[in-house]
């Protein structure tokens, strides 16, 4: 018998911001795995499913767990904040899939931090842009700092996700000292922080404000290009469209 792995992009966290898709696979799962913080956000919405958690740090065992039950006949799946192919699970959960050929996995996308707090701000990301996360866990800091140093070189709009932590609380701030070099301190940027959660907050300010701004892993962060701007209370990075 074929296993079924759903892997689902919950969106940034309120059930209004989770897909009809995402909401009817997460209805037929018997069991739903996850890192715990994004499994307490289900668990009152689907009382009959299995729940399965992990902390942060071990990514693997939570996929292997979801593969083992789907193996087993359950219908499962392995949820995400956001979408799941972006800095989530899908691309682990593939790898190791190929050690269970009776599992068929199916990518639901979901509505990730970028896009959302993109919408509470304005319209920040109406041209070309890059995602970088600051987070060093998985990746080396000098490549980071290097991509941020090119993002900001191409004039990109730039978007930083997992700003700073407990123990990377000056990240955000180099970001802006290497961003700095190439745009003026009177650059726009905004932040949201709790993105489609209680608590949800949000502001625009200049990027030398933003060097000293306590961010946090649950912030997510957006640097305008050259030709980013605020009109009223928006964060608006024009396409080129001509206004008549």
């Amino acid at each position: 018998m074929e296993g079924r792995l759903y892997v689902i992009g919950m969106g940034p966290g309120s059930g209004e911001m989770m897909t009809p898709q995402a909401a009817r696979a997460l209805e037929q799962c018997q069991v739903i795995a996850g890192y715990t913080v994004y499994v307490e956000l289900l668990k009152e919405r689907y009382p009959k499913a299995e729940f399965l958690t992990t902390p942060m740090t071990r990514e693997e065992e939570r996929c292997r767990m979801a593969l083992e039950r789907a193996a087993q006949g359950d219908i499962t799946a392995m949820v995400c904040s956001g979408d799941a192919g972006v800095y989530g699970m899908a691309g682990l959960i593939l790898e190791l899939a190929q050690e269970y050929p009776d599992v068929a996995v199916e990518i639901i996308p979901g509505i990730t931090a970028a896009c959302a707090g993109a919408a509470v701000l304005g319209a920040p990301l109406m041209h070309d842009f890059a995602v970088i996360s600051l987070s060093d866990r998985l990746t080396d800091l000098e490549l980071i700092w290097k991509r941020v140093e090119l993002a900001a070189q191409g004039d990109f709009v730039i978007c930083l996700y997992n700003p700073a932590s407990r123990t990377r609380k000056d990240y955000l701030a180099q970001a802006c000292r290497i961003i700095g070099q190439y745009r003026s301190p009177q650059t726009v940027c905004g932040l949201v922080r709790q993105i489609g959660r209680e608590g949800q907050e949000h502001r625009i300010m200049t990027l030398k404000e933003l060097e000293n701004w306590p961010a946090d892993m649950f912030t997510t962060v957006f640097i305008g290009s050259s030709s980013t701007r605020k009109i009223g209370s928006c964060m608006v990075t024009p396409r080129g469209y001509r206004c008549e």
